[in-house]
């Protein structure tokens, strides 16, 4: 496995690739890698011929500087990790190498990003289509592999991919989740250990959402969610929304739209979890 922090230096090794008739699969984290990363990195060794990760903390995706500042950095375990399931290429700048100037670009994701994590984290998507554009024009792989947990992100990028006609496949890949439920994330390291024990609520939440989906209306299943963590007292919901899978608005009757998924934000220890369950 090789690590690059220079664009330069990637693009040659992967042209040579290219080449030589490979095809590029590429797995874009900010690190802090764990089994939902790793499974992102198989799938794309089962699609494509070399598996290419990057890992870069973006900056301007962060509209909370202390969320950056503590967003956990451990490069080397990633790296040992990474090894463990056969990436072939690292690709770890410094923020220095991927805004040498500051970032102008502008995008518009129309009503995908007026809801949900849009209003709660303002700037947000725009800092995540700049990185992913610069990155996807620095890799230039054929298919690119992203979770479905962090959903709305994934409207965002296949919108992104759409817009500006961009020649990458963007591969959904299901959520991985620990054995009590919780999703797997980053931030589940910065949970106390009384806190990851109760954690694994917020899924069990959903799953008994779903089952009362077959008799409840739309506002009472979202009643349900919302008042079933705030009884346990340790739960702060920012927002739990069902939508229409494709377009990500809201739904008020379960028979407007053919795919439905729940999706919540909910503040657990000081720290800010997501989930997503499917209805329909």
């Amino acid at each position: 496995m090789e690590v690059f922090t220079r664009i330069a230096d990637l693009k040659a090794t992967i042209n040579q690739h290219k080449v030589n008739g490979k095809t590029i699969g590429f797995v874009p984290t900010m690190g802090a890698l764990h089994e939902g990363h790793l499974s992102l990195i198989r799938t794309a060794k089962e699609h494509c011929d070399i598996a290419v990760v990057s890992i870069f903390v973006n900056p301007i995706q962060f509209n909370n500087p202390e969320d950056l500042r503590t967003y956990p950095r451990t490069l080397e375990a990633d790296c040992e990790k990474l090894e463990t399931v056969g990436c072939d290429m690292v690709f770890a700048p410094s923020a220095e190498e991927m805004y040498p100037e500051p970032a102008t670009e502008t995008y518009n994701f129309g009503e995908l990003e007026a809801v949900m994590e849009g209003p709660q984290r303002p700037g947000h998507f725009a800092g995540v289509a700049t990185v992913v554009h610069r990155l996807f024009n620095i890799v230039e792989p054929k298919k690119a592999f992203f979770g479905e947990k962090d959903f709305q992100q994934l409207a965002i990028i296949q919108s992104l991919v759409k817009q500006l006609s961009l020649p990458v496949e963007i591969v959904p890949c299901p959520i991985v989740r620990a054995d009590d439920g919780l999703a797997l994330s980053s931030r589940n390291m910065r949970l106390s250990a009384e806190a990851r024990k109760i954690a694994p609520q917020i899924y069990a939440t959903l799953k008994n959402s779903v089952e009362r989906s077959h008799t409840a209306n739309v506002d009472e299943v979202k009643k349900y969610v919302i008042d079933t963590l705030v009884s346990l007292k340790v739960f702060e919901p920012e927002y739990f929304e069902i939508v229409n899978d494709t377009t990500l608005q809201p739904i008020a009757n379960w028979s407007e739209a053919r795919g439905v998924v729940g999706c919540i934000a909910v503040w657990l220890d000081g720290v800010r979890l997501i989930d997503v369950i499917r209805f329909r």
